[in-house]
């Protein structure tokens, strides 16, 4: 998608509200109890590009994600890590199958959705590999204000918000600097203060290592661990499991559109088939809770 469609993407998504759905609804239509998201048989396909026929993007794949968990989706370019990541967020429909949030359909034209999509826009956070394309404000401040402004919050109440997610992320001395004058990775982590000054209780990531040095990883790293140890429920789409799998509680392996693995690190690892073209990092590490670029 052009990088134009993309900040569409970003500002529907930092326009979202906080109003949630009643518990009684939950309550009566949950499908899975224990689950955040269910991930019920998703298809998706676009049409072949020999003009006949069509590719098969996404192939029946289902999975839960419990409440506070960190999970980790790895694949090689193309295997529908960042498809699969716009389904779950509610910006692409699949041509086949369900999501639930809190057990209630995002996809199903026959139930009323939106107080279910209003709850998801509420607690769900993007942040986007091409950090440029996350960018709206003039500045640092207004960039990280701009979700809070628009979901209708009190002056005060937005500074105060912003001013702590920027803060958290090490860039508030810059509050005033215009964004595309930040390196890469303080562009990750301004997409990342826009998400937390919303109050976001989940956040997705995808590829959040991408053309940063080896500061700039450390540092997105320690920004994951906090908002893990904060109870935050993460996913995180990558194919760096060096760089961050001892964070993960769970590892999931796409490839070409079919989950092929899908449990503990060490169990996914110990399956690994080469032709997934992911690879093991224990090769150069001593174990799983070694996989991190962070230090301490």
């Amino acid at each position: 998608m052009l990088k134009g469609g993309l900040s569409r993407l970003v500002c529907e998504q930092k326009h979202f509200s906080f109003l949630t759905a009643h518990c009684s609804l939950l309550t009566a239509h949950c499908s899975s109890p224990c689950s955040l998201f269910s991930i019920k048989n998703i298809t998706r396909t676009f049409p072949a590009s020999s003009g006949q026929g069509v590719f098969t993007a996404l192939d029946d794949i289902s999975f839960d994600i419990a409440e506070g968990q960190c999970l980790m989706i790895a694949g090689s370019n193309g295997s529908g890590k960042t498809l699969l990541m716009r389904i779950i967020a509610g910006l692409m429909e699949p041509d086949g199958g369900e999501v639930f949030f809190h057990g209630l359909p995002l996809y199903d034209k026959k139930v009323a959705r939106n107080a279910t999509i209003k709850r998801l826009r509420g607690e769900l956070g993007l942040v986007l590999q091409d950090a440029d394309a996350q960018i709206v404000g003039g500045t640092v401040m207004e960039d990280a204000a701009f979700g809070p402004e628009n979901l209708g919050w009190e002056a005060s109440e937005v500074r105060k918000a912003s001013e702590k997610a920027l803060t958290d992320m090490g860039l508030i001395e810059k509050r005033d600097n215009s964004p595309r004058q930040l390196s890469g990775g303080e562009k990750r982590r301004l997409a990342i203060a826009g998400v937390a000054a919303m109050g976001c209780n989940t956040v997705i990531m995808d590829e959040p290592f991408a053309n940063l040095d080896w500061p700039g990883v450390v540092k997105t790293l320690g920004i994951i661990r906090n908002l893990k140890n904060s109870g935050k429920t993460l996913i995180i789409l990558t194919h760096e499991l060096e760089k961050a799998l001892a964070l993960a509680d769970r590892l999931i392996i796409l490839h070409k559109g079919k989950v092929r693995a899908d449990s503990s690190p060490a169990e996914v690892l110990d399956s690994l088939d080469p032709c997934w073209g992911v690879r093991d990092p224990r090769k150069n590490y001593a174990s799983i809770k070694d996989c991190s670029w962070l230090e301490d």
